[in-house]
């Protein structure tokens, strides 16, 4: 990884503020902290994590010209969260799925759409109107709050990414897609597009460049 420079000319950290959220809510894992919990604390600290987009390598913001990629950054040891970069080349977008846990989904670059949908007797209805989430905006799915949604890239020519913090390991969650017209539910299992994870924790450039100036 590239090491990026301060206005001093020494090794910035770049990951620092992934490794800030990835102590936050490891601290509030440890505390017991439930869903309420998880969505609420989450929210403001993944609001401050797409603040920027620096930080984010550019392995995790490849598109793929066929499929939308779902990038691991971090995967809490217990499988208690784990952070995701998704990547929505132009006009891509998910099936109609749900989560079974909770999860946050914060914009970072570009625009998402989100449709929200149902379970009734009557098979998958519509949950109101679209939504489109901006850079910078935060939006919440769980059993309790929601958790059925179709997502996709607002733009037709442009790359879209979005931040997610989920409570479990979703990429090896069962979970299940649905068939818009039918209602008919299939299980399936994400995995990932990784072949690596962001490296959070040498920080030896720094503090090597540190010690050289005497800091």
């Amino acid at each position: 990884m590239a090491m990026m420079k301060t206005d001093h000319g020494l090794p910035s950290d770049r990951l620092m503020p992934l490794r800030r959220v990835v102590k936050a809510l490891t601290r509030l894992a440890d505390r017991g902290g439930g869903e309420a919990e998880f969505l609420s604390e989450g929210r403001s600290l993944l609001a401050e994590l797409i603040a920027q987009d620096d930080w984010l390598e550019d392995d995790f913001r490849k598109t793929h010209p066929q499929y939308y990629q779902q990038y691991l950054l971090y995967c809490d040891p217990h499988e208690r969260f784990s952070i995701q970069s998704f990547v929505w080349g132009p006009g891509q977008a998910t099936p109609v799925h749900d989560h079974t846990v909770w999860g946050l989904v914060g914009v970072i670059q570009g625009a998402e759409v989100c449709e929200r949908f149902e379970r009734t007797p009557a098979g998958l209805v519509a949950a109101g109107p679209a939504a489109r989430l901006e850079r910078g905006q935060v939006d919440a799915v769980s059993p309790t709050v929601g958790d059925i949604h179709r997502v996709s890239n607002a733009y037709s020519d442009q790359t879209s990414i979005s931040i997610h913090i989920y409570g479990a390991n979703i990429g090896n969650r069962p979970r299940h897609v649905f068939d818009e017209t039918s209602g008919q539910v299939r299980d399936f299992v994400s995995g990932y597009s990784s072949s690596r994870l962001p490296n959070l924790w040498d920080q030896a450039p720094v503090i090597r460049a540190q010690l050289a100036h005497g800091r």
